[in-house]
């Protein structure tokens, strides 16, 4: 009868152990290089155009990876820049689409009102492979269609980026 038990026992720890390994997912996140190439590409990308800009990359879970700040910026960019990039993450779209919807859509107006959206251009998702891997957001560039422009041009630094849908 123990040996019985035992059996019994071990073949439910075996069980209860095997599905715990398939729920674990594999994902992709940005990685620090790649955040870092993503923010000096968006610098250099504005600063060819006399743009002085925060840029900031988020990874998969909304955490910041990389900030960089232009000198002379003001002081209200950095958090936009997150804010962007957060907007971007939390809602898998470009901010400038976003935008634009809620200035056509009463109902898309509503995501104006969640404290930590920004409903701006300049904040882009990152994706690989169709997975959402982080975000990018810029301010500070003069206008949302130059921070978006920036953004975009960061994009290109990392070939395992899928291409943006414009």
């Amino acid at each position: 009868c123990h040996m019985k038990a035992l059996l019994f026992g071990t073949t439910l720890l075996c069980l209860l152990a095997s599905p715990a390994q398939a729920q674990l997912r594999k994902v992709n996140d940005i990685s620090l290089a790649a955040a870092s190439k993503l923010a000096d590409t968006a610098m250099a990308a504005c600063q060819a155009q006399g743009r002085h800009i925060v840029v900031t990359v988020l990874d998969r879970g909304g955490n910041i990876v990389a900030v960089q700040r232009a000198d002379g910026v003001g002081p209200h960019n950095t958090d936009a820049s997150r804010r962007k990039a957060y907007t971007a993450l939390s809602t898998k779209n470009d901010t400038q689409a976003l935008a634009v919807a809620a200035r056509d859509n009463p109902d898309m107006a509503n995501l104006t009102t969640v404290p930590e959206l920004l409903l701006l251009g300049g904040g882009l998702p990152l994706r690989a492979k169709g997975d959402i891997v982080g975000a990018i957001g810029v301010a500070g560039g003069g206008g949302a269609q130059q921070d978006r422009a920036c953004a975009l041009a960061a994009l290109a630094a990392i070939p395992e980026l899928d291409s943006p849908t414009l």
